[in-house]
């Protein structure tokens, strides 16, 4: 496994391969050909960034069984989507705030992200698999009052594309197996979401092959895998949401009312 990163260092902007609590800066393309230098920087002196710079994020709905048991749902015949704004992806440890035009109910979706490595269009399953780069943490935050608040439109964008609601990181891990993958989400201490990733609907590789028969998949590109039970408002002033998957590690966002 290894768990790559984008981050900033004395004004440069770098990315490179975490082990343990150091960071080792790469040269070339994170995707393409990377290759290590002599250049060492301690985890702690580092600003973490996104750890990719996605083109698009394509973020699901509905592709957890137990989330749709209990919603009463029925299971998709093909994977049900939206995207996320560009300008609202945001990395770990930064303040997301509340938009100064909405004051409805905001709430996080802990969840799995993919990321992509290579082109990818009308894949079969096998070659999205190949296509996929590794995973990442994303927290989905949701003004949630919006999606149904117009009667003749849904507003799945707007309600998911306020500046910081795209929260991913810390790093994209490579060499996972997703089906052994759990979700955990605490909020403001108290666990809220822990959910396996093997209960998905359209799981990893058959979602990329799905996505990539709509549209081209690129390097970078961020594929959100949707959430299960336990997503919950963020009703105090100040709010920490800890996003935890084994292999990648905690993704913390402090959303402020």
């Amino acid at each position: 496994m290894t768990r790559w990163l984008r981050f900033e260092h004395d004004g440069r902007e770098l990315f490179g391969t975490l082990e343990g609590e150091t960071i080792t800066v790469h040269t070339g393309e994170m995707f393409g050909a990377a290759q290590a230098t002599a250049e060492q920087v301690p985890l702690g002196t580092a600003r973490l960034l996104t750890p990719c710079r996605p083109g698009k994020m394509v973020a699901l709905w509905n592709n957890y069984h137990a989330m749709a048991q209990k919603m009463g749902l029925s299971t998709p015949e093909h994977p049900l989507y939206f995207f996320k704004a560009d300008t609202s992806f945001a990395p770990g440890g930064e303040t997301v705030r509340r938009p100064r035009s909405y004051d409805g109910k905001v709430v996080y979706e802990g969840e799995l992200g993919i990321v992509i490595g290579k082109t990818c269009k009308d894949a079969d399953v096998d070659q999205a698999g190949a296509a996929i780069f590794g995973y990442t943490c994303i927290n989905d935050i949701t003004a949630a009052e919006l999606i149904s608040k117009d009667a003749s439109f849904a507003q799945w964008v707007r309600a998911k594309s306020f500046d910081g609601f795209g929260v991913m990181g810390p790093v994209v891990a490579t060499g996972l197996d997703p089906a052994s993958l759990s979700v955990k989400t605490v909020l403001n201490g108290q666990e809220r979401q822990n959910y396996p990733v093997s209960d998905m609907v359209f799981p990893p590789p058959l979602l990329v092959s799905l996505v990539s028969q709509d549209m081209t998949l690129n390097p970078g590109d961020v594929i959100a895998c949707g959430t299960s039970i336990g997503v919950g408002s963020m009703k105090e002033p100040s709010n920490l949401v800890e996003v935890t998957i084994e292999g990648i590690g905690t993704l913390s966002t402090i959303y402020e009312n």
